[in-house]
């Protein structure tokens, strides 16, 4: 699918997901506010020109302006609008035939001393059905007068936006007697009169008259629900404006969630790099490859003939093998790198708007649990969380936070606040999981700290290259990046306190919390004090990293709503290890956490916890309400959940492999939905196959996992040889790291810094 079509089909095709939503062929539609359209119409005259549907039109597109505008005025004369705080000028003009006054008023346009409007949209042909009582001559007359505006409106179209709306059908069944004679059979001639007409003298010209046909399809599913049979329902009516307002304005304002008519964006100089890098990898694998397969046939094990011994091939250098894996590595992404490109950036795949239903987000639901019961194998070790269990979590987690985002189930406020759990749940792991990990081995060395780094942002720093997009984008990678760093930080200082130390004097003990305490006090202070929280994050290069749209406030409010919850994970890890340390807790093959009796109470009260936030989730209103009170309840159900899913011996000692598969590659999977599964950075679907919506999920999802699966290769292969074991070959990569990220962020600074000007 070429990128220019988009605009054809937007105009011409699509379809009805559920009774409202309309779905264009091929590509997204953009929901227009009245300050976008304002920003977009600036200093713009609009002329609607024709009968009382054309009136319909304008007073559609007029309320996308000013949603307080009333349909007043007399309904068979001109009617203009003017927004002067813009300076938009949109007019009626009632022309109910397309006959000489229509002619006249569209020449006086073409004609050099009168100001031409921007965008035109005309139509007519009821009222000659009527007057004429459908008669062959009106028909006749009608193709006669279209013949003489056609070469007008070309000539318009050579400097502005000429839309020509094609008549919908009516319901014949409910018009009136006096509109008897305006049948379908009717309206489809005279359509057929303008489309063979329009445009007749300018077939290879980029000047054409555009024709408004989706309207007619629009109205074949909705003229049923008109009150005269003959003029469409509001919100009918609604979407055809909206559709105009996407054909003009989206090349101009360019939405994310609107890909109708938006050109390829051109490449931008790193992005070229960025290609070009990859290209090399490709050609210096290839040529490594061959050097090293002529080599083996040179080398191949013969007979000596003298001493009868068999040669054995020459073994490869360490460092020829290191540089084949690193070319490898590059070589595979590049190629992934590419599709990444053609699915979300190149117009060659079709891109769709989700739509949700409850069916779409719960079947699937059931579907892969089902399959990860299925798929239920005993652990190695009993421990709570577990490695096979926390895989097990960030799994199910995942595939469900996968199909909430694919079904468009953010619309649905008890979904969104379960899954905000889901998302807290995560951060609950990486506070759990660090603090333990520097509690029991307290290794807080540099290899440590950039072997995390790496593998969490590695995926992310290329997608910000090869897809321009800030690294603010991608938000969840940034927030685990910055927990990572505050769980080190805390720890690291002094005094260092680790398990081995504190095991000497319970006092260490008290020191830890005093930390814990202090980090506690900081997250509440920074949660309460923007203003600090933004000066902090608005020093260069940080704020390079962490703006979008030009500040940090949608870093601050990412961090805000779930800033307790590492927390939580840090202070959980601390408790269990202690009661584990103090052999408090028994975690044998199938014996239940505690004693019968407080397992019994914490399991009910678990349960109890679990159901009634879920309650309380599900009764949520006020999203914003909700979301001010997530960070402090949030960690009932994942605490509730860790014990339900660890008190039970026997359910502790099981795991899913099926869900800890998909949990091992989690990271890959949330980053890659973005281009390759969903589409326009995450607001739409993407469609790989038009037309056979299921086999398409099948197959971009099939795709999705792979990719997903093969980048969590490459980045474990290239943590090995970018991140070295030994002290001097890091320090090396770390100057070289550290030379190309500064390069990176102030190119990009200086790139951005010209376009603004």
């Amino acid at each position: 699918l070429k990128g220019g079509d988009t605009c054809e089909y937007l105009l011409s095709s699509g379809r009805f997901l559920g009774e409202k939503v309309w779905q264009p062929h091929s590509c997204m539609m953009h929901k227009y506010k009245h300050n976008e359209a304002k920003n977009c119409l600036l200093d713009k005259h609009v002329v609607f020109i024709g009968d009382s549907r054309i009136r319909q039109l304008f007073y559609s597109f007029v309320k996308l302006i000013n949603p307080q505008v009333k349909e007043e005025g007399n309904k068979h004369g001109n009617i203009p609008f003017e927004d002067k705080s813009a300076s938009i000028k949109v007019d009626f003009l009632w022309y109910p035939e397309v006959n000489g006054s229509m002619r006249q008023r569209i020449k006086s346009w073409t004609e050099g001393s009168v100001a031409k409007p921007h965008i035109i949209v005309a139509g007519a042909a009821t009222w000659s059905i009527k007057i004429h009582n459908g008669s062959n001559e009106a028909l006749t007359q009608y193709k006669t007068n279209i013949t003489s505006i056609a070469p007008l409106l070309e000539k318009l179209a050579k400097s502005s936006d000429v839309y020509w709306v094609l008549q919908d059908p009516v319901y014949e069944d409910l018009l009136s007697d006096s509109r008897k004679m305006i049948t379908n059979e009717k309206i489809d001639a005279y359509n057929e009169a303008a489309v063979r007409i329009l445009n007749s003298s300018s077939r290879n010209s980029k000047a054409k008259v555009k024709l408004f046909s989706v309207s007619k399809l629009i109205a074949q599913e909705t003229i049923m629900k008109s009150a005269d049979g003959l003029h469409l329902p509001e919100s009918s009516r609604d979407t055809n404006a909206m559709i105009l307002m996407n054909v003009y304005c989206n090349k101009i304002m360019k939405p994310i969630d609107g890909s109708c008519c938006q050109p390829q964006p051109p490449l931008t100089l790193i992005q070229k790099l960025a290609f070009c890098f990859f290209t090399f990898s490709i050609i210096g694998y290839l040529i490594i490859s061959l050097i090293h397969r002529n080599n083996f046939r040179k080398n191949k094990s013969c007979s000596d003939l003298e001493s009868g011994e068999e040669r054995k091939p020459a073994i490869s250098t360490p460092s020829a093998s290191t540089l084949e894996l690193l070319l490898h590595s590059f070589c595979k992404l590049g190629l992934i790198m590419t599709y990444f490109y053609l699915c979300d950036r190149a117009n060659l795949f079709m891109k769709e708007n989700k739509f949700y239903t409850h069916s779409s987000f719960f079947i699937p639901i059931v579907y892969i649990l089902v399959l990860g019961v299925f798929y239920t194998e005993n652990t190695k070790e009993t421990k709570v969380l577990n490695r096979e269990q926390t895989d097990e979590w960030k799994g199910w987690m995942q595939l469900v936070i996968l199909i909430y985002h694919i079904s468009g189930a953010s619309t649905f406020l008890p979904v969104y606040m379960h899954i905000r759990v889901l998302v807290a749940a995560y951060l609950f792991q990486t506070g759990y999981g660090h603090f333990s990990y520097f509690w029991i081995k307290g290794d807080f060395g540099v290899y440590r700290l950039c072997q995390v780094l790496f593998r969490l942002n590695f995926l992310v720093v290329v997608l910000c290259i090869v897809m321009d997009r800030p690294y603010q984008f991608y938000y969840f990678v940034p927030l685990v990046t910055v927990w990572f760093m505050v769980i080190y930080a805390t720890l690291a200082v002094w005094p260092q306190i680790v398990q081995k130390k504190a095991n000497g004097h319970c006092l260490w003990h008290l020191g830890l919390l005093l930390k814990l305490v202090c980090l506690l006090a900081c997250i509440y202070f920074l949660s309460y004090s923007q203003g600090a929280f933004e000066r902090i994050f608005s020093f260069w290069p940080l704020s390079k990293c962490f703006e979008l749209d030009g500040n940090v406030y949608e870093w601050w409010f990412r961090w805000k709503l779930d800033r307790y919850v590492v927390f939580h994970g840090m202070l959980f890890a601390f408790i269990y290890l202690a009661l584990q340390k103090r052999q408090m807790i028994s975690e044998g093959k199938g014996d239940p956490l505690f004693s019968s009796r407080v397992s019994n109470v914490l399991l009910f009260i678990s349960i109890a916890s679990f159901l009634t936030y879920s309650i309380w989730a599900s009764s949520c209103k006020n999203k914003t309400e909700c979301n001010e009170l997530h960070p402090s309840v949030s960690v009932v159900q994942i605490l509730a959940f860790i014990l339900i899913r660890n008190i039970p011996g026997y359910v502790r000692s099981v795991y899913s492999s099926f869900f800890a598969w998909f949990g091992r590659i989690s990271l890959e999977l949330f980053i890659c939905q973005y281009h390759i599964w969903l589409a326009a950075d995450t607001k739409g679907i993407l469609v790989l196959v038009p037309g056979y919506p299921m086999f398409n999920l099948l197959l971009s999802t099939f795709i999705f996992v792979c990719v997903a699966h093969e980048i969590s290769q490459i980045t474990n292969d290239l943590a090995q040889i970018v991140v070295p074991k030994d002290s001097a070959a890091l320090l090396k990569r770390l100057l070289c790291l550290a030379a190309f990220l500064s390069g990176l962020l102030l190119f990009s600074a200086a790139a951005q810094g010209q376009a603004r000007h």
